[in-house]
């Protein structure tokens, strides 16, 4: 089944201040949006990668070039608007995984898991949420949250649709993640820093 990864990386990034592109701020001397895009490359279920971007992310584009994606320019109306555009404009009538462009902890084991729990769900959609306690354990700050079954969770930013299915209210599997794949959503300087210790902390030799 063909599976395609949607990459949304129109962010401003204005909490990091200054003219910096969100997805062109660097961990370790790698731009965000490199991270994600080698999550989706080294998928073995993800056969073509897609960069959103707009007007004002002109060197995110440029990156999601030189990393192999093929960029699709949005309008900037927001995150859902800007998705379903992109859909429309790829025709994109296969499975998509969407994620946002901030998720540097991503991996390619990970994104074909997601991708299985999806198949197994029978479901057109698919939304993974982050247990806020978890993040806050990690240092870092969620900014988008969803109620669940009357909790609420924090965002990921990863979901999966069926592009045939773009404008329909589509029927939806929940997953609640404590990995730190999910858990790493860079919206803030100090998330940011946690994310860099994670890193070296965790760090294979």
């Amino acid at each position: 089944m063909r599976v395609v990864a949607l990459i949304m990386a129109g962010g401003r990034g204005k909490r990091f201040g200054g003219d910096i592109e969100k997805p062109m701020i660097k961990l370790l001397g790698k731009p965000l949006i490199k991270w994600v895009i080698e999550a989706t490359k080294a998928s073995r279920r993800l056969s073509e990668t897609y960069v959103a971007v707009t007007s004002y992310n002109s060197r995110t584009g440029d990156e999601a070039a030189r990393s192999s994606a093929t960029t699709i320019q949005t309008k900037g109306l927001g995150y859902h608007a800007d998705l379903r555009q992109a859909v429309l404009k790829l025709n994109l009538t296969c499975p998509v995984l969407t994620t946002s462009s901030d998720l540097p902890l991503l991996n390619g084991e990970f994104l074909d898991d997601i991708i299985g729990k999806y198949e197994e769900s029978r479901k057109s959609a698919l939304t993974v949420l982050v247990p806020i306690e978890t993040c806050r354990k990690y240092g870092l700050c969620p900014t988008s949250f969803y109620e669940h079954e009357g909790n609420t969770y924090a965002v990921s930013g990863i979901n999966m649709i069926d592009g045939r299915r773009i404008l329909e209210e589509q029927q939806q599997e929940v997953i609640i993640c404590r990995k730190p794949e999910a858990i790493f959503n860079i919206n803030t300087p100090k998330d940011l820093e946690s994310a860099k210790n994670y890193l070296l902390q965790n760090r294979k030799t």
